[in-house]
């Protein structure tokens, strides 16, 4: 077996994905020598991208959870979390359509979101006239939630709000507001963002979900989604920290005292007096983590959880061009407007016979990627909720526990059905396109699981129940000594931007200091200089393999040339 000596690191992040990457930045930035390890050959959770390589030289990539992100204006949440690292300007976004960055189909009729909540809360009443007081209650309650969350520390704070709505349900906010179906429907879209239906989740979680993108729209990162693992990967390796891919960690270590380090898979021990765990809560606390060491409530906890829904993902390429059909945003198609009914389908297991689908077009959020495929191309995901649990792909657990599943035949046929009903329902946004089709593949919950070991494969975490929401989630700081969390099921909750709060402010908790309020008044915590300059060619790819897997793999490449150069 080997081992690191005592001491050789400050901390160690399991897991990689933009909340524990977050992390380790701002503690390699703070002076901390930081090890992160991944266990997939690629840093960024979900964050990442995966390529497709053809035969006749093209390439395809393809975002495996960014799809678009909120706050990315000047000041915003994003900008302002990369600033403090040295990262300001190294990570450029363009926006999608201010006056529609989503665009929802419904049987009846046409709805596009704009950006700002006093335009959002006008086209609403425009759409819905006779729905007109509800959706003043509606909109007064949501926008006014996230203001008050962000002032719970001030004294002279108007929390009664937060007192009202804080755990009551999005269903609870319609029926009061005496809203029609429909309106319903259209102020429900954003569930889709987070996973669970009406009936049982919060109306912060609503809420938060849309304050994030009215100040500032809807965003893209040019160059794709693996940009921002890159950026954030050469910080720590400009700090003196390190990345080390194709490292799955077995055991969070754990001393009389507290934390000792973590062992990999093969024996490999690294010791560090402080553990941040990237991986998904109910696997660190009831498989990483001695559950003897930990209070029966927390086991208890961990055991009961309920996690968000899961995603079902298609990803297509066709040979024209997109832009010719439809303008730069999302959309969002509904065949009914029974949006509980769909939920509850669902949550008991079954798939509905024509899911709601949400495409976004890679191709018009970034034309300038040349990765994405070739001239004349287009590149696109067709995206929908997934039913819960294992048993109807046809297995009993995942491949995180070494489940095989993708030569099972329940598994195909649930696959190829719910393909085919996401290729139905964006040819309603895109026209016939099935024959011109040049690359597909469907990625399901089991496949995020296999990759991220996300428990049932969800990418967003612990689902938003009143018992699971806010200060209800499990916090930064553990009841281990030395132990840390991170990531969607944490307090700032899911998504790009909410993972990679958590990570700021769980750095925060390790150091002891109100980090996220030092950058936000302007604090850099890098300097710039000494990151390194983009050479020709770079590839975030590449970057985010971290400097041990870059290094074998260059050498790789360089023996193989050398092999072909001088054969024997």
């Amino acid at each position: 077996m080997a081992s690191e000596s005592a001491g050789a690191w400050d901390a160690i992040v399991v897991g990689s994905g933009p909340g524990g990457l977050t992390c380790a930045a701002y503690l390699a930035a703070a002076g901390r020598r930081v090890l992160v390890l991944e266990q997939h050959d690629l840093a960024g959770g979900n964050c990442q991208v995966f390529r497709r390589h053809r035969r006749n030289g093209h390439t395809y990539e393809f975002d495996v959870g960014l799809h678009y992100i909120g706050d990315c204006e000047p000041g915003g949440l994003i900008p302002t979390i990369l600033a403090g690292v040295g990262l300001d300007g190294r990570i450029r976004f363009r926006e999608l359509d201010h006056e529609g960055f989503d665009t929802l189909l419904f049987p009846d009729f046409t709805f596009r979101v704009p950006v700002g909540w006093d335009a959002y809360r006008a086209r609403l009443k425009e759409q819905f006239p006779g729905d007109a007081e509800g959706i003043d209650m509606c909109i007064d309650v949501l926008e006014a939630l996230p203001e008050a969350v962000r002032n719970l520390g001030s004294p002279d704070a108007d929390l009664s709000v937060v007192l009202e709505w804080g755990l009551r349900t999005v269903g609870e906010l319609f029926e009061e507001a005496g809203l029609s179906r429909e309106a319903v429907a259209v102020l429900d879209h954003w569930s889709g963002l987070y996973g669970s239906g009406p009936s049982d989740s919060t109306v912060p979680i609503h809420a938060m979900i849309i304050d994030h993108y009215m100040s500032g729209g809807g965003y893209y990162p040019e160059g794709g989604g693996q940009v921002i693992p890159a950026r954030l990967v050469e910080v720590i390796e400009a700090c003196g920290g390190e990345v080390r891919t194709l490292a799955k960690v077995a055991e969070i270590v754990l001393g009389d005292e507290g934390v000792r380090g973590v062992r990999l898979e093969d024996g490999t021990l690294f010791e560090a007096p402080v553990v941040v765990s990237n991986a998904d809560y109910q696997r660190t606390v009831l498989e990483l983590v001695d559950k003897s060491r930990w209070k029966p409530e927390t086991v208890a906890k961990a055991e009961n959880s309920v996690m968000s829904l899961p995603l079902v993902v298609a990803y297509v390429v066709v040979d024209f061009d997109i832009g010719e059909r439809v303008p730069n945003t999302n959309f969002f198609v509904f065949s009914n407007y029974d949006i509980d009914a769909e939920y509850a389908t669902l949550e008991s297991g079954e798939m509905p016979d024509e899911p709601f689908a949400y495409l976004s077009l890679a191709s018009l959020k970034d034309p300038g990627h040349a990765d994405l495929c070739p001239p004349g191309h287009s590149n696109f995901q067709i995206m929908t909720i997934g039913p819960r649990g294992y048993v109807p792909w046809g297995v009993e657990e995942g491949p995180a526990h070494g489940v095989g599943y993708r030569t099972n035949e329940t598994y195909k046929n649930l696959k190829e059905r719910i393909t085919e009903a996401l290729l139905t329902q964006a040819e309603k946004v895109l026209g016939p396109f099935r024959d011109r089709i040049v690359h597909i593949e469907t990625a399901t919950p089991l496949t995020q699981e296999r990759y991220t070991l996300s428990t049932e494969g969800t990418s967003y975490g612990l689902k938003f129940t009143a018992d699971q929401s806010g200060p209800l989630r499990p916090g930064y700081r553990t009841e281990i000594e030395g132990l840390f969390l991170v990531g969607a099921s944490t307090t700032a909750g899911h998504g790009i931007a909410g993972t990679m709060a958590g990570g700021v402010l769980c750095a925060g908790a390790v150091l002891g200091r109100p980090i996220m309020t030092e950058i936000s008044a302007g604090e850099v915590l890098v300097d710039p200089a000494i990151l390194p300059q983009d050479e020709d060619g770079w590839d975030p790819v590449d970057v985010s393999r971290g400097h041990a897997l870059r290094k074998r793999r260059a050498e790789g490449k360089a023996a193989r040339a050398a092999a072909g150069a001088h054969p024997t």
